[in-house]
């Protein structure tokens, strides 16, 4: 089929008319379909209900060093659940924290801690007339809204197909006012782009004007591969170290999309200088965090191998989603030339670019037809994309025959929404 942009304006009427048909059929039918988060089904919840069940013959509340993890101490965590999180995320045990079950409260308390005390022998980021922060976009949106609380004004960076773009990043550290980024390295939220080894290195090799520069380096999908050949991301931790910048870093992740998304385990890992400082934080906010979940987790999923082998399971629940939404996309918009899209190899995200600033139009008419999307916006500092462009799709709770017909309102709209501004230009 020929590009829309090629088509005479009796062409498009025609187009138009033809969808927006189609389109009112679906407004009509009475729809109610939820895209708007990533979150697990309740297929994926289910294969983590043996936590909910282990009998007493399964479960002793102490550790292999012998702690009672229903009373109070082990600031850091239980051993074993600081050694498998140091597995996934390739890092010693004694530069792991574990934690509850979010690792954005971490984010959270950590940029506070930044903010309020100060790190890195700096003053505090309040203290300074101007706060900046690198936003790369699109990104995820409960990162910017953390940016946003604290004060910190944000630069967008965007992202390419390698990361985000180091000749920008690199120019805009040389401001001693920026103080870090946040950034999802692997399967990013929610463009589903891995950084290649030469963006890694780069951001390892940082040189920033700040010395309290900090990356906040999110692994969320650090093992959510749909493949057995998923993508692959360099130990941002070896490489920092190879040009004395390990405390450049702070990694954050949890299991969330691993077992339990409300009821998992979280973990930073940091050089360390950088966990003393985040210790004496912790020495003053808690006491421990719920070293029995922590337990539980490490009794059923001792190594790397054994969550690996529980995300093949979430795999094959989460493929053929994916598959469903990228195959309609492909056949309704393919060769249109009036929409972009990502075909990720893991991680919760499609990334959906559509034509002539047209976004904000497609997610009205989405909205009108019963199915909810990320805020259109959202994934932009500010809620404010600069060109109107970018959808985030969440394909992973609805069901199959949900996602069919919620893509096809989505191509719909996008059809609708490219018609109504390439008429305006005719």
């Amino acid at each position: 089929m020929a590009q829309l942009k090629d088509f005479t304006k009796e062409q498009l009427k025609a187009f138009e008319a033809e969808a927006q048909k189609k389109y009112d059929a679906y407004v009509s039918a009475g729809i109610s379909i939820n895209m708007a988060r990533g979150k697990p089904s309740s297929e994926q919840l289910d294969l983590s209900d043996e936590l909910l069940y282990m009998s007493r013959e399964q479960f002793s509340p102490f550790s292999e060093n012998g702690t009672d993890c229903r009373n109070y101490g082990e600031l850091y965590g239980v051993d074993e659940c600081r050694k498998l999180f140091g597995d996934l995320l390739g890092v010693d045990k004694k530069n792991v924290i574990a934690c509850g079950s979010s690792s954005l409260n971490l984010m959270f308390d950590y940029i506070a801690q930044c903010c309020y005390a100060g790190i890195g022998g700096c003053k505090p980021w309040m203290l300074n007339e101007k706060r900046k922060f690198i936003a790369v976009v699109p990104g995820y949106d409960r990162h910017f809204a953390i940016a946003e609380y604290f004060g910190l004004e944000m630069i967008n960076v965007p992202m390419t197909s390698e990361g985000p773009d180091m000749d920008m990043i690199e120019e805009i550290i040389r401001d001693p006012d920026v103080k870090g980024m946040f950034c999802v390295p692997k399967y990013s939220n929610p463009d589903g782009i891995t950084y290649s080894d030469e963006t890694v290195r780069r951001l390892a090799a940082m040189k920033p004007a700040a010395r309290d520069f900090r990356v906040i380096w999110d692994a969320a999908y650090i093992i959510h591969d749909f493949y057995d050949e998923g993508d692959t991301l360099l130990n941002i931790f070896d490489e920092a170290k190879k040009y004395g910048n390990e405390d450049n870093f702070i990694a954050f992740t949890s299991t969330s999309k691993i077992t339990f998304a409300g009821a998992g385990v979280s973990a930073m890992a940091a050089s360390d200088a950088n966990f003393e400082e985040i210790s004496k934080r912790l020495t003053l906010q808690i006491i421990s965090y719920d070293k029995i979940n922590q337990l539980k987790h490490c009794r059923i999923y001792k190594t790397v191998e054994d969550v690996k082998a529980q995300m093949k399971k979430h795999a094959d629940i989460l493929r053929p989603k994916f598959s469903t939404v990228l195959e309609i996309l492909e056949k309704e918009l393919g060769g249109l030339g009036i929409a972009q899209w990502n075909e990720p190899k893991g991680g919760y995200f499609i990334s959906l670019d559509v034509t002539g600033g047209s976004a904000r139009l497609v997610g009205e008419l989405c909205k009108k037809a019963g199915l909810t999307l990320t805020g259109v916006g959202a994934t932009y500092p500010y809620k404010k994309d600069p060109e109107d462009k970018n959808i985030r799709l969440a394909p992973s709770c609805p069901k199959i025959e949900e996602l069919k017909t919620a893509t096809e309102i989505i191509c719909l709209a996008v059809k609708i929404a490219a018609c109504k501004e390439l008429l305006e230009n005719k």
